[in-house]
């Protein structure tokens, strides 16, 4: 008897123990800056909900919009300490950290966002830069052409450049001074406002900032400098050790979800740039096309900008001019 009470105690108890592990789950904190009516803060968000649903509620994301866990600048040390498990960030918020992948952000002609997204991670994947050595990338992605937009001034011509204040940083205060300009180095929450109030002439940005950020309601014309066109890389970053806790099926599944959100994130750039575009008529706002001879000259007045990227790169032992290359023959 006492036999029989054991066994179906032992029984019990392991019962338990499967059951429990059945419905194990892992809980992980997902820190963004976008803000939640953002279509990147969407596809984040959906991006969590996609890793649930495949992985049958193993793993489960806790999303955190408009840098309600960690800001911005933040979010890339945030998730290496543990405060959040998964994060998205712009890569320049740390400037100098990342030099290979800085290359992404260079004025190489962009033309859309899925371009600009499929760039990134043809550099990720070939290069596999040990500046994310301290993280697990999800991936990468990047938005579409950077132009110049002016409020007051119509550019049509390199010239016509001469003189102007254009709010930019990192990337773009290089483009505006090799054009000609003076950089004006402000954060984007502020451009608006020194946009309304004539402290600056104008300022480089993505065409889905016309709306995103309502610029348009604050600038007359839009420069179509695609030549001279750049964009900013954004990465998505799991915390080393929690990414190595997951069992090798659900760290397959992810890379799966990942694949697929590349496409998604830069269709989804391409996406807000059209609202962006369509918002900025509306408002009045005008195109400025430019002639191919124009467009030449807007060219040539990058090298500056190049010889600057590979000169920094090449005191931190990397070969800058192999990445632009290799960038340029991957367009």
């Amino acid at each position: 008897m006492k036999k029989i009470m054991f066994l179906s105690f032992l029984i019990f108890c392991l019962s338990a123990v499967f059951t429990l592990n059945a419905f194990a789950k892992t809980e992980l904190t997902y820190a963004d800056f976008f803000p939640p009516t953002h279509k990147q803060s969407q596809l984040a968000a959906s991006w969590c909900a996609e890793v649930e649903k495949r992985t049958n509620g193993e793993i489960v994301l806790k999303y955190f919009p408009a840098g309600t866990l960690a800001k911005g600048p933040q979010i890339y040390d945030g998730v290496i300490s543990g405060i959040a498990d998964v994060g998205l960030t712009v890569l320049s918020y740390t400037a100098g950290r990342f030099p290979v992948a800085t290359a992404i952000d260079l004025p190489l002609g962009y033309k859309s966002g899925t371009q600009a997204t499929k760039v990134a991670n043809a550099v990720l994947n070939k290069f596999q830069p040990k500046e994310f050595d301290d993280t697990k990338i999800m991936y990468l992605h990047a938005h579409g052409p950077g132009l110049l937009h002016t409020s007051s001034k119509k550019v049509v011509t390199l010239e016509d450049m001469k003189g102007l204040k254009i709010r930019g940083t990192g990337t773009s205060s290089s483009i505006i001074s090799a054009l000609g300009g003076s950089p004006v180095g402000k954060p984007m929450n502020e451009t608006y406002e020194l946009l309304q109030k004539g402290v600056v002439d104008g300022a480089l940005y993505p065409i889905e900032s016309n709306k995103g950020w309502k610029l348009g309601e604050v600038v007359k014309y839009m420069t179509e400098n695609y030549s001279s066109a750049y964009s900013l890389a954004f990465g998505v970053m799991m915390n080393k050790g929690k990414w190595e806790a997951l069992s090798p099926e659900q760290q397959k599944i992810i890379n799966e979800i990942n694949a697929e959100w590349i496409a998604k994130t830069g269709e989804g750039w391409d996406e807000i740039d059209k609202a962006g575009m369509d918002f900025f008529k509306e408002k009045g706002g005008e195109t400025v096309p430019q002639s191919a001879e124009e467009s030449e000259k807007w060219l040539k007045a990058m090298a500056p900008v190049f010889d600057e990227y590979i000169k920094s790169t090449s005191g931190k032992g990397i070969d800058g001019k192999a990445v632009v290359d290799f960038i340029k023959a991957n367009m």
